[in-house]
């Protein structure tokens, strides 16, 4: 009897170890195979890279529209002895258009007395849409001073503009354009061309730099 029981035991013993086993190999199978609740955490998602570089870029002969109605050659406002920040927006986007615009006006407002020194100008890509008054009402919204002006114009006009920057957000793709941002520290001198979002921060960095160099430039020239 005692020799039956101890057999018994042996293979009660031997049955527990077999199940933990199993329970060990199909947990194992299921975090593998990425059942919900056992499957490792998702990667972060990638950051947007801001790149830079520094073109030169022909300016077209066009004609814009500014937010005071005022019909204005595009290569003169250009070219007004100020140090320029350029970019493209339209007035109802509601992605990357607000984020950009914030940035110039924190800019703007960073620069502090030296604000009145630059030239800020945002560019329409739907001018059938926004029109001068338009475009104030949108300026207004970020506050933007004398020295920000917003354009507007033909669709031509709007297009040469962006083709000459190669911005690449073609009318009928407005709603998948790219933040870009292009900075000039004076007539004559390569755009510094900034791809991605940029922090008014960093844009007030990039643009001390861009004016010391064309200082440090002069200097060395004389």
């Amino acid at each position: 009897m005692s020799a039956t029981r101890d057999g018994w035991r042996r293979n009660l013993l031997l049955a527990f170890a077999i199940g933990a086993a199993l329970l060990l190999v199909v947990g194992s199978a299921a975090r593998a195979s990425g059942r919900p609740g056992d499957a490792p955490a998702a990667p972060a998602p990638a950051q947007t890279a801001r790149t830079t570089s520094v073109p030169e870029y022909p300016i077209p002969p066009v004609r814009l529209t500014r937010d005071d109605g005022k019909v204005v050659s595009f290569f003169d406002e250009l070219n007004d002895g100020r140090p320029v920040v350029l970019n493209f927006i339209f007035t109802t986007c509601s992605s990357i258009c607000p984020l950009m615009s914030q940035t110039l006006a924190q800019f703007d407002s960073q620069l502090g007395a030296d604000a009145h020194h630059v030239h800020l100008m945002s560019i329409s890509i739907d001018p059938e849409e926004d029109t001068p008054a338009r475009l104030r009402e949108y300026a207004q919204k970020f506050h933007a001073g004398p020295e920000w002006q917003h354009y507007t114009g033909t669709i031509e006009a709007s297009l040469a503009t962006q083709r000459a920057f190669n911005a690449t957000i073609w009318r009928g793709d407005k709603m998948g354009h790219t933040p870009l941002t292009l900075l000039r520290a004076a007539p004559g001198q390569p755009w510094l061309r900034i791809e991605g979002f940029v922090t008014p921060t960093e844009l007030v960095k990039l643009y001390r730099k861009q004016l010391d160099r064309v200082a440090q430039s002069s200097v060395a020239t004389r």
